[in-house]
């Protein structure tokens, strides 16, 4: 234990464990895909698969509770994941108090140059995201126990909509470039090697973003009512 404590202070295991965490966050990000793609099978189908959240796993565990057992791995996930990105940030501050005064885009792409502002984006989207379809604060229309209906009614207002288009593709930049750098943190940065990961990145982040965009769409759409 002394030792893994030792290893976060040092940059390399702060790099380590954002990448480990966002692997821990990645499948979250793929269940939850899967779950809300349940939506085109209808009203009955996604409140039953929403109900069956709160009910997996009884009669050994009560109502929820399989669920905050998840929710309590989430949450420290998310919050290293935070921790060690702020790390790593400052420490590149602190490597390089003065800003370039003009920088070579060579090793690099747009979603790694957008990574640290995407961060920010993708947590107050979350919140966002808790607030419209978890507690219905900010959404009108929010029926408790009919998650069908709530994301209808939220995804039916343009202006949420390309809130939530937006992020996603913030998202799937962030995924890309998440992703790619974990492999290169994890020792798979060999050089014969960068076009499978970039590959790899890039088709996650894709297939990931296409599935969390298709549903916004499809309610603006009209294919979802």
């Amino acid at each position: 234990m002394p030792q893994v404590l030792a290893l976060t202070r040092t940059l390399v295991g702060k790099k380590v464990v954002m990448a480990v965490s966002g692997g821990v966050l990645l499948l979250f990000l793929v269940a939850h895909m899967l779950g809300n793609l349940k939506v085109f099978q209808g009203a009955a189908h996604f409140n039953a698969y929403a109900e069956g959240l709160r009910t997996v796993g009884a009669p050994f565990f009560g109502r929820a509770q399989l669920l905050w057992l998840v929710r309590l791995v989430l949450l420290p996930a998310l919050a290293l994941h935070i921790w060690a990105a702020a790390a790593v940030t400052a420490a590149s501050w602190r490597a390089r108090p003065i800003a370039y005064r003009r920088l070579e885009l060579v090793e690099t792409t747009y979603a790694a140059r957008t990574l640290r502002w995407g961060g920010v984006i993708i947590f107050l989207y979350l919140v966002y995201h808790l607030l419209d379809l978890t507690f219905g604060t900010v959404n009108p229309g929010y029926e408790p126990g009919n998650a069908y209906r709530n994301l209808v009614v939220s995804f039916q207002r343009a202006p949420v909509a390309a809130l939530y288009i937006v992020a996603n593709v913030v998202v799937g930049l962030h995924v890309y470039h998440g992703l790619w750098s974990a492999f290169q943190t994890l020792g798979l940065n060999r050089r014969r090697t960068d076009r499978w990961r970039r590959g790899v990145a890039g088709a996650a982040a894709g297939a990931l973003t296409v599935g969390y965009l298709v549903v916004p769409v499809a309610v603006l759409a009209g294919w979802v009512r």
